[in-house]
């Protein structure tokens, strides 16, 4: 006897009494010319309970990285929302120190883009422009110096050193002149080059910034989902492991019946199918709706003792969304093995 056919059996003593269901083609047949046509036939699998958010598994958010478990914020059995704040890990405080700094020096780069745009304050620039003016009417008298002192050495009134002497002078205020405008265009407007420094120094600040932030969140762990927190594997002080996780968290309201369906019965089932489903060591059937029928064939995940039974037969994955009744009913038994059978 196969493993399916021992499913199918199970299934028509268990649902015997009920509704005229068809799960085999009738063994007598009558002459051809009288003969009804077939009752088309249901479809009998084993299946399991599981949450239609799935189990999800959470971890530290930091990859390879290993670190101490600081503060567990849950305990099993409560229900957390999406978002919530679940576990802090021992790194925590040092990666808040990293975004404090950076958030220093972000405000630092900003004010000193503040500041190269504004250029100088009002009272300096009118102290610039005095100190030009000044040094223009310096300028002009020095000149005049000059020339007079130029123009008395072929008489022999003044000397050369003294003409070479006055030619410097001017010389010299232009010179002064022209340092104290410059000065004053970078007040009144700062230099396109300081600008493009300034502002990608903001830019580095920023990104600095946002680093910190991310390397903060992974020190921390957040409910992905609504739910309810199944089971926890780690305490604080303990080392979070790669294999088993923090915790398990799953929605419960919403529950599935996840069937191994044979790959040769597949043609007769469709979405929205009613279904019932038969659980050990429950009087009570529940009701079932296939939602979602799966997109790969897999070999069979149920294994028996049957020696020749198929030990290569492929199955394809349906979920049936159990009814209110069955969701209340079998809220606290994920993954519990249970017979299923979908009407035609």
């Amino acid at each position: 006897m196969t493993r399916r056919a021992m499913a199918l059996g199970v299934l028509l003593v268990a649902l015997a009494g009920g509704a005229a269901w068809h799960f085999t083609q009738p063994e007598a047949a009558a002459p051809p010319a009288a003969a009804a046509p077939a009752a088309p036939s249901g479809v009998g699998a084993l299946g399991r309970i599981e949450p239609q958010s799935r189990i999800r598994k959470l971890n530290q958010p930091g990859g390879m990285a290993v670190t101490r478990l600081d503060a567990l914020l849950v305990a099993e059995g409560d229900r957390v929302a999406a978002g919530q704040l679940v576990a802090v890990f021992a790194d925590a405080a040092q990666k808040d120190a990293a975004v404090a700094q950076a958030e220093a020096a972000l405000a630092q780069s900003r004010a000193m883009l503040d500041r190269i745009r504004a250029a100088g304050r009002p009272e300096d620039i009118i102290a610039a422009r005095a100190r030009v003016d000044a040094l223009h009417a310096a300028e002009e008298s020095a000149r005049r110096d000059a020339v007079r002192a130029q123009s008395l050495v072929p008489s022999g009134a003044g000397g050369v050193a003294a003409a070479d002497r006055s030619r410097f002078i001017a010389d010299r205020t232009a010179a002064e002149r022209a340092e104290a405008e410059a000065q004053l265009q970078r007040l009144l407007a700062p230099r396109p080059e300081d600008l493009t420094v300034a502002e990608a120094e903001l830019a580095a600040a920023s990104a600095a910034l946002d680093k910190a932030r991310a390397d903060a969140a992974l020190a921390r762990v957040t409910a992905p989902i609504a739910g309810t927190v199944l089971r926890i594997y780690a305490r604080p002080g303990d080392q979070v492991g790669s294999t088993d996780g923090l915790l398990d968290l799953a929605d419960l309201d919403h529950l599935d019946v996840v069937a191994d369906v044979y790959e040769t019965d597949l043609p007769r089932l469709s979405i929205g199918q009613a279904a019932e489903i038969v659980v050990p060591g429950e009087s009570r059937r529940f009701g079932a709706t296939v939602r979602e029928i799966g997109w790969s064939v897999r070999r069979t995940t149920q294994s028996g003792t049957d020696p020749v039974a198929a030990v290569d037969a492929r199955t394809v994955e349906v979920r049936l969304a159990l009814d209110e009744a069955g969701v209340a009913a079998l809220r606290r038994r994920t993954n519990m093995q249970v017979q299923v059978a979908i009407r035609p």
